[in-house]
């Protein structure tokens, strides 16, 4: 009974010395302590790089190029898409190779051409630090170790929903103010003439299907997507289906960033042919130009532009200047 007593005593000790390693008006939470992973750099080899500096908060925890650079400027091979609106989500990365967000938090501190920092050195890192050390065991009662690492993170990222827009507020609140009678037009176009719907649908305008748009053409394009990782023809060229929430902010486009604004998006999208006239494996659903007017395209941009979170406003307004007039 007393080396009971003993042991209590000592892990009582332990738990106030662990509280004292936040500052008081740091809540002691997984979501809290995920966070401060996200963008400290001592989860990169160089403790130069974090997970904030690919996926940056004021564009939607997405990137600005087409592809980022890693560890000692190592240039990335996709497009940073955005880590916001994951949670609903099934598979992770372009090519699906994560089927949890846990999988997905610990892959890019291994990869060599992003953080490159082994899993064992990345953990000895957390164990040898005093505050990490003693904020690990306030959360999850344990020294730091790859669950609870993987853990954390994705705790944050399931925080990173967004579901305030204009739109919304035009759809769900029925607020006819809320956006403009072009972005109106464009919600019909995306559901008919468009053929948006066929793939972007439900709460984050998404499909959990893998999906060839003709960017694959074993030429100049050779990124063979979801073929990487489940070896099979038939999914040559194609990628994850990433939701549109944001995405007025989350330029550039598509795995490989070829694509500057949304207009050029929609210009391919209207008919793929006159970029990459011998795709492989290209979806039926482009297999005819849709014939979009320029006033059609321009509702379609207004529409996607009014799915931005309203805490982006200021941001938007900034990288275009007339959405505030025009765009909503």
């Amino acid at each position: 009974m007393k080396k009971f007593c003993i042991i209590l005593f000592a892990l009582g000790i332990i738990l106030i010395f662990s509280q004292s390693a936040f500052k008081n008006d740091e809540p002691v939470t997984a979501v809290a302590l995920g966070r401060k992973l996200f963008f400290d750099p001592i989860l990169s080899r160089t403790k130069k790089i974090s997970c904030g500096s690919c996926h940056k908060e004021e564009f939607a925890f997405s990137d600005t190029s087409a592809v980022s650079l890693g560890v000692h400027s190592r240039k990335g091979v996709r497009n940073t898409p955005s880590a916001m609106n994951m949670s609903l989500q099934v598979a992770f990365f372009w090519d699906g190779r994560a089927t949890t967000l846990e999988q997905q938090a610990l892959i890019p501190l291994q990869n060599p051409i992003e953080m490159d920092l082994p899993l064992a050195t990345a953990i000895w890192r957390l164990q040898n630090s005093a505050y990490y050390k003693n904020a690990f065991f306030a959360v999850f009662r344990e020294a730091p170790n790859a669950a609870n690492l993987a853990n954390a993170l994705s705790a944050f990222e399931r925080t990173l929903e967004t579901g305030d827009s204009p739109f919304d507020d035009w759809r769900l609140n029925d607020n006819e103010a809320a956006v403009t009678e072009s972005a109106k037009r464009g919600f019909a176009i995306f559901n008919t003439k468009g053929r948006c719907i066929q793939c972007h649908f439900g709460p984050d305008f998404n499909d959990v299907e893998f999906r060839s748009i003709g960017l694959y053409d074993q030429k100049t394009l050779i990124d063979s997507g979801r073929a990487c990782v489940t070896k099979k023809e038939n999914d040559l060229g194609r990628f994850k289906i990433g939701a549109l929430r944001n995405v007025a902010i989350t330029a550039l486009y598509m795995h490989n960033g070829m694509f500057k604004t949304l207009r050029q998006v929609i210009d391919y999208y209207n008919d793929p042919d006159k970029l990459v006239p011998h795709a492989i494996n290209r979806d039926t659903l482009l297999n005819t130009p849709m014939g979009l007017t320029e006033q059609e395209k321009n509702d379609l941009e207004s529409l996607l532009t009014s799915l931005t979170d309203k805490r982006f406003s200021a941001k938007l307004k900034k990288i275009r200047p007339q959405a505030g007039k025009h765009a909503f």
